[in-house]
């Protein structure tokens, strides 16, 4: 690319039927003006499309970071649930099988106390033979003293 500078400098061979040197000059110097102004105005842009191309790179690192992170805040939320629901069924398991010890505790006793109840009921029958058969005999050895002091 030409620089302002080298417009300013450039010499032309001059010639016998060549052109107005004034004009050449003054338009040169506009040229120059123009240009160097052209030029400054582009290299401000260059320098402003590298800090926002700086700026987008900063964006969009941004947002990889941010997409990276919600993927890990999904993927920690997912497990936090599926943690949640295995040690949920852990303990309604636990809890299954706890009830059904406490049940069969529960019928081991019932079991138990209806042995002992059968029990108890034989040994009053036993109690109530053995007393009616005592009762008995005492009513008969009454009797019998009885029909003996009668006679």
């Amino acid at each position: 690319m030409i620089t302002p500078l080298e417009i300013q400098n450039k010499q032309f061979a001059k010639k016998i039927r060549g052109y107005d040197e004034g004009q050449v000059d003054d338009f040169l110097d506009r040229l120059t003006e123009d240009y160097e102004n052209l030029y400054r105005e582009n290299a401000n842009l260059k320098d402003r499309l590298r800090v926002l191309e700086d700026k987008l790179q900063h964006y969009s690192d941004m947002e990889a970071s941010l997409q990276n992170a919600l993927i890990m805040a999904q993927n920690t939320a997912e497990e936090a649930t599926k943690t949640a629901h295995d040690k949920g069924r852990l303990i309604i398991e636990q809890a299954e099988e706890e009830a059904k010890r406490i049940i069969e505790r529960s019928y081991k006793k019932v079991e138990d106390i209806e042995n002992q109840y059968q029990e108890m009921k034989r040994q009053v029958y036993i109690f109530r033979t053995r007393f009616k058969t005592l009762l008995e005999a005492q009513l008969e050895t009454v009797v019998t003293l009885c029909e003996q002091f009668d006679e």
